[in-house]
């Protein structure tokens, strides 16, 4: 297990369980972001995303989940996904402990096939759960999104007295629609289940205040801590793989070399392209 970072913001290169045992107090966390293997066979840098059965992998997930439970403040919400194989078993397991208030879908497009023979996955399902309903944090004016019936429409509620335009912005619904991050993104990390910032930035502004502790688990490419940081929170980033870690140590704490490793990306193949061409077009003059 490694450590890096200060109070503000720190990174643990290790297995989340025994980090949550060891390093985490219990009722410290204000915000919990869970994306967690799917078990579904993806690659993550030689890792298979795989278990031998799928109790083997539900029984692994109700280990952190419980841990997670014990670390979450009285106040504090959970966000929490897997694959729509398996949400139902995490639906259940978690009603009897805590309060589940949203059923988010999380819908995209997709530029390739996803299936020939049944309808292909376009989303992803995400819980909404706090643990006590009557006192959490939730920040509407921060979030809110236009209401086409109210901005586009300018239709008028006659219900009202005097009659009233419907309002032209609302909170959103529970399905969101946000492209998955792509090569070319700006944002983009060499990693298979990247999560795109707005995604974080919605949960992290309904469902925090500046200075909270948002803790993410399985931090992959440390989108969570990035965007915690970005708006004033505090951020605890876990990650078992060493090569994910250390995009965790530029992205957030903005540390570029390690051990006299050099931590910038590689460019991509278009931008080693744009380069030569500049390269031959400085040339020429």
């Amino acid at each position: 297990m490694s450590e890096f970072g200060n109070n503000e913001h720190k990174i643990y290169q290790g297995d989340a369980i025994k980090v949550l045992q060891n390093k985490i107090k219990n009722n410290s966390i204000d915000l919990i972001f869970v994306d967690p293997p799917y078990n579904i066979g993806k690659d993550f840098n030689g890792r298979k995303d795989k278990w031998k059965t799928d109790e083997d992998y539900l029984n692994w997930c109700y280990t952190w989940i419980d841990l997670l439970l014990k670390k979450l403040k009285k106040t504090g919400s959970l966000y929490i996904m897997t694959s729509t194989q398996f949400i139902p078993n995490f639906d259940i397991y978690l009603r009897n402990k805590i309060e589940i208030l949203s059923r988010i879908v999380w819908s995209y497009d997709s530029s390739g096939v996803q299936a020939k023979k049944y309808y292909g996955s376009m989303y992803e399902p995400i819980l909404f759960c706090v643990k006590d309903k009557n006192n959490y944090t939730f920040n509407s004016d921060e979030i809110l999104v236009e209401a086409k019936t109210g901005s586009k429409r300018k239709l008028i509620d006659y219900r009202k007295n005097p009659p009233q335009p419907y309002n032209t912005k609302k909170v959103p619904g529970n399905v969101w629609d946000y492209p998955r991050v792509r090569y070319r993104m700006a944002e983009y990390e060499n990693h298979p289940t990247q999560k795109p910032t707005k995604l974080l930035e919605r949960i992290i502004k309904a469902s925090s205040k500046k200075g909270d502790t948002i803790l993410d688990p399985f931090s992959g490419t440390f989108t969570t801590s990035y965007v915690a940081k970005k708006l004033n929170r505090k951020s605890i980033g876990i990650e078992i793989d060493e090569d994910y870690s250390k995009i965790g140590v530029r992205r957030v704490l903005e540390q570029f070399k390690l051990n006299g490793e050099d931590l910038r990306p590689e460019p991509k193949t278009y931008q080693i392209k744009k380069i030569k061409q500049q390269t031959i077009f400085e040339a020429k003059i």
